[in-house]
């Protein structure tokens, strides 16, 4: 076992170090220069922080790698080499200790969101982290540090490199504000997937203080079932002077964090803000303390997530409905839409499934002429950008599930895997490395099995198959193989007695359920009573039409009898006017995936069939000055309300804003006439100078256009001087200003100064992950934006002053 597997499942608590930038800066770090390029040039420097760290009682160091992945780092220096040279140094400061000092390679978000969300393909991201990781571990070092994630699917990617790579044991750290991170994963959410992946530690760090983090933490023990880590900075950032500091003292921090150890975590360190006398101050402050003893969770079942869903197959969870309409057998529409590569008439299903109560879609695309390995990646990417239920994955063609996975932000189910031979050996590895759980049929050669002891034999056989390619338990879920009872007897009550088996084993459960009836008249009757005698033996899923009511009414009852739906609530609001004589009174949900408007393309982000809505309404007549303030701005408007409720997160939010720029940019050349370009206000967006980070930035730009500013985007790393020459020439009503860095916020009041002092008449708004309305009104800014929503809106308000 390596080493640092064995420590930390030891009952103590491990330290890390703290915050690197804020050495750097004390050594003399330039403002705007990249750690990275300081750390090459002054190795010393780095070293002696190092041993700082490790003096201060630090058990984990962490190189200087955060920003040196193929997307950050300058151009000019070689990733595998400098990656390779920061370890060295790393590993050379802990020299100075007779402890055993764990390095750990770090590895920070590449500031780029991955296909659908983003324009960087999946396989090309995880390329990139493997470009990293192959120089960290040729430096030697003893775990991977992937921490400040603020993406799911960026997180999974990095885990994916690394295990292309090497097994090292593996920190996966999320930033979280609000409840959420950037793109909307529940810190739940987040520790599901990660331990799907198999991480060895998982974590939060960055953006909150002690007191703003313990809520964090706490969500995160209750669902962990490994060990956790936390990483506070040392409070919220404030200005003092022409400097961002951290205002917690290290007697302070250690005081606030400490208490972290006795709630469970057990790694601790510190992140933003915090020196060797914080890490100090800290190991002294748990070493007083009486550990409680690690509760592990094991409980959770099978988790099936995406960005913003989990959805868990376990007894002590509602039985899950996976919706199996999108499949082309017996769907002529579908079949030709495939073959045509279209994929208008699976979204209907999604939408209609979805409405009938389905929190998992099953997804297939083999047809005749239809080559899976392109449409089926193709599909799911479309669904993934649109949907919030976790896919099952579903082919015969591996290669097909091969390429779907990595458009998966989460954890997917692959259906299936079975005795087929080669099956197992091809996609078994691959599901463990994408965390995505699979059916597991209980098949090997041509024949059924139909007896239990058959299929218990072969369960049996690929249970041990499974085990030694070192597959957990959590990704199996096991189809109990339903055979018609009209030719098969015994069907039924084999199934039953299969269940039973697995739920012994404590594995999840699934089973096609309308094979049960086949050949039989009342078919629904048959299927709804069958699952009845299923969920009571323990089922946990089922595969079935979500739109047959007998189904719908008997999951309704089962969540109630199995004590999963609190106080009866959903099922009283569904059935409080049931009678066994009429037809059931349950309407299908409202859901927001097909566009039938304009409006509703904007709000539902239907970039697909935006510009055949926006003929529609211009053959009818409609101007196009009146589409634009009428239905555009007016949908784009909701989609933000729906962003501030927390209705929608930043993937709707981007596809809602993307759709609608599509169809802007088709109405742009007929809207000449009523306004010309240069009759928009016109605004400004930089990063500042030194900061090299503009997702944000990106996203206010793209909001700002969408509802009838003229933008003029600098990038990044843009000098104050030539915001403030592009606001002139432009003569520009705002310019708004964007920093990630608490090194490089400061750089904002140099723009701010120099409009002042040459009384222009523009206003400066600013935001930022670090930024504070406190630190706004210190610098003299017009107005703070917390997100895009409010940044749009903010312009709007100046603009009527």
């Amino acid at each position: 076992m390596n080493d640092f597997r064995w420590a930390i499942q030891q009952e103590k608590v491990l330290f890390l170090d703290g915050a690197t930038g804020t050495m750097l800066q004390q050594a003399g770090m330039p403002v705007g220069v990249s750690p990275e390029r300081f750390c090459q040039e002054n190795p010393k420097i780095l070293q002696n922080i190092h041993e700082a760290y490790i003096k201060a009682g630090a058990d984990i160091i962490t190189c200087c790698t955060f920003g040196a992945n193929p997307y950050k780092l300058s151009k000019d220096i070689d990733i595998f080499a400098f990656n390779r040279q920061m370890v060295e140094i790393a590993r050379a400061a802990t020299e100075v200790s007779d402890r055993p000092i764990y390095v750990a390679g770090n590895l920070g978000p590449s500031g780029q969101f991955v296909k659908p969300l983003g324009p960087i393909e999946p396989k090309d991201l995880i390329q990139g982290y493997v470009e990293q990781i192959k120089g960290l571990v040729a430096g030697g070092v003893d775990l991977l540090l992937i921490e400040t994630q603020f993406d799911l699917a960026e997180a999974r990617a990095c885990v994916i490199a690394a295990r292309e790579v090497t097994d090292l044991p593996l920190i996966v750290s999320m930033t979280f504000e609000g409840g959420s991170c950037l793109t909307g994963s529940s810190p739940e959410i987040f520790v599901a997937t990660m331990a799907n992946l198999g991480v060895d530690v998982v974590g939060t760090n960055c953006s909150l203080g002690p007191v703003q983090m313990e809520p964090v933490v706490k969500q995160m023990l209750a669902i962990a079932p490994m060990p956790l880590m936390a990483e506070p900075n040392a409070g919220l950032p404030v200005l003092e002077g022409d400097k961002t500091v951290f205002p917690l003292n290290p007697d302070e921090f250690a005081a606030k964090t400490a208490p972290f150890a006795q709630l469970g975590c057990r790694i601790l360190g510190g992140c933003c803000g915090t020196t060797p006398l914080h890490i100090s101050k800290l190991k002294a402050a748990v070493e007083n303390l009486v550990l409680t003893k690690l509760n592990v969770v094991d409980n959770l079942g099978v988790c099936l997530t995406t960005r913003t869903n989990l959805v868990r197959l376990a007894p002590n969870a509602p039985l899950v409905l996976i919706g199996e309409r999108i499949n082309p057998t017996g769907k002529k529409r579908l079949t030709q839409e495939f073959q045509s590569n279209i994929l208008t008439y699976a979204l209907e299903l999604a939408d209609e499934q979805i409405a009938h109560g389905a929190r998992v879609l099953d997804c297939n695309v083999g047809a005749p002429l239809v080559d899976e390995t392109h449409l089926l990646p193709e599909l799911v990417a479309l669904l993934t950008s649109r949907l919030q239920v976790p896919l099952a994955l579903d082919s015969s063609n591996a290669k097909a599930i091969i390429n779907a996975l990595p458009y998966c932000p989460g954890s997917p189910l692959v259906n299936s895997i079975s005795g087929e031979v080669g099956r197992l050996d091809e996609l078994g590895p691959i599901c463990k490395q994408y965390g995505a759980p699979f059916i597991l049929l209980p098949l090997q050669g041509k024949e059924l099995p139909e007896t239990t002891s058959a299929r218990l034999g072969i369960l049996e056989n690929l249970l041990a198959a499974i085990e030694r390619l070192g597959i957990p338990k959590r990704l199996i879920v096991v189809d109990l193989l339903a055979l018609t009872v009209s030719s098969t007897p015994d069907g039924a009550k084999v199934c039953l007695e299969t269940l039973a088996f697995c739920r012994k084993m404590g594995l999840a459960t699934t089973l096609g359920l309308s094979n049960i009836s086949f050949g039989l008249p009342a078919r629904e009757l048959l299927n709804a009573t069958f699952l009845s005698m299923a969920a009571g033996g323990g089922l946990t899923s089922c595969i079935a039409n979500p739109k047959a009511s007998r189904i719908r009414e008997a999951l309704a009852a089962i969540d109630v009898l199995n004590n999963c739906d609190a106080q009866a609530k959903n099922f009283i609001a569904d059935y409080g006017s049931w009678s066994s004589k009429g037809e059931s009174l349950v309407a299908p949900k409202k859901t927001e995936t097909l566009a039938k408007t304009l409006y509703d393309a904007v709000l539902q982000g239907d970039k697909e069939n935006v510009l055949k809505f926006v003929a529609q309404e211009l053959e009818g007549g409609q101007e196009p000055y009146a589409l634009v303030q009428d239905i555009l701005i007016p949908a784009i408007t909701e989609v933000g309300a729906k962003y501030e409720k927390k209705e929608y997160f930043l993937p709707q939010l981007i596809r809602a804003a993307e759709t609608m720029q599509k169809a802007f940019a088709e109405l742009k050349p007929r809207l000449a006439a009523k306004q010309s370009e240069t009759e928009l206000p016109v605004i400004v967006m930089a990063t500042v100078e030194g900061d090299i980070h503009d997702i944000g930035k990106n996203i206010v730009s793209l909001l700002l256009g969408n509802h009838g500013f003229q933008v003029i985007d600098l990038g990044k790393d843009v000098p104050a001087t030539k915001i403030v020459a592009c606001a002139i020439e432009h003569k520009a009503k705002i310019i708004g200003l964007s920093a990630l860095m608490t090194t490089t916020m400061v750089k904002m009041e140099e723009t701010i100064k120099l409009v002042k002092k040459q009384h222009l008449p523009m206003k400066v708004m600013i935001g930022g992950a670090a930024v504070t309305q406190s630190f706004a009104d210190k610098i003299g800014a017009d107005a703070y934006c917390v997100d895009a929503v409010m940044a749009v809106r903010t312009a709007k308000e100046i603009l009527t002053f």
